[in-house]
């Protein structure tokens, strides 16, 4: 077994945090297709827009402007339309573009991921649940957990939401292609006395991605922020909030 180090790469700073730096903006409990920087619709508790990488949960927004096709399918609610096998159970190493091994040496791109963030019936109030769907036809592998970071009219508060320790195993958590990978965000673990945010900010893959190919979200039920946390990827709503 590998062990990786630990990244908890702050969202810039205060200053220039995710939030100031990704441009695509969703709504409330939203989704997004590509990173691109289009437009986010409003719904309740759901937002949803085009582009490269997409958000999903209270707001949504693409990724990049270059892919308009292709959404997401995460919802949030714990299903996938192809759950990803676990690590090291699939990928040929011989022409094999759909499997794990192919994931593990081929980082996604945002141009192919839905990003979307929402807060499914019977999640905890301060819990939010984000997915992150591979739109593309090959494997690809992401960074153990997502970055998550918040902001609160148009500011970033400086704040990101600390990552899970103790992190070893595969290269990379492996999503095959039409499958999402969830993972889940407490905005306020202790209870405490913090900041309210209105947006939160999502980079999918911090370890291979820019910053510029992050979605910012607005949220549907702006939260108090304390000493955040994020969980680490997993095939559904129910695995991801075993994180807390």
């Amino acid at each position: 077994m590998r062990t990786y180090r630990l990244r908890t790469t702050a969202l810039a700073t205060a200053t220039a945090g995710l939030a100031l730096a990704l441009t695509a903006c969703g709504g409330s409990d939203s989704a997004g297709g590509p990173t691109a920087n289009s437009a986010a619709a409003k719904g309740a508790d759901k937002q949803v827009s085009t582009g490269t990488v997409a958000a999903s949960g209270e707001g949504a927004s693409a990724a990049s402007s270059a892919s308009s096709a292709g959404k997401g399918t995460g919802t949030g609610t714990g299903t996938t339309a192809a759950t990803p096998a676990k690590a090291g159970t699939g990928g040929k190493a011989t022409g094999d573009t759909t499997g794990d091994s192919y994931a593990y040496t081929h980082p996604c791109s945002a141009r192919n991921l839905t990003v979307k963030v929402s807060s499914p019936a019977g999640t905890p109030a301060t819990v939010r649940i984000i997915t992150v769907t591979n739109n593309g036809s090959t494997s690809c592998g992401l960074d153990y957990f997502p970055t998550v970071g918040f902001s609160a009219k148009g500011a970033a508060l400086g704040l990101q939401a600390a990552a899970p320790g103790g992190l070893g195993g595969a290269p990379a958590y492996p999503v095959r292609p039409g499958a999402t990978a969830y993972a889940a965000v407490n905005l306020n673990p202790s209870g405490g006395n913090g900041p309210v945010a209105d947006e939160v900010s999502i980079l999918a893959d911090k370890e291979h991605m820019p910053n510029a190919d992050g979605v910012s979200l607005k949220l549907a039920k702006p939260g108090s922020i304390a000493n955040p946390k994020v969980g680490l990827y997993r095939t559904n709503t129910r695995d991801a909030l075993s994180a807390f």
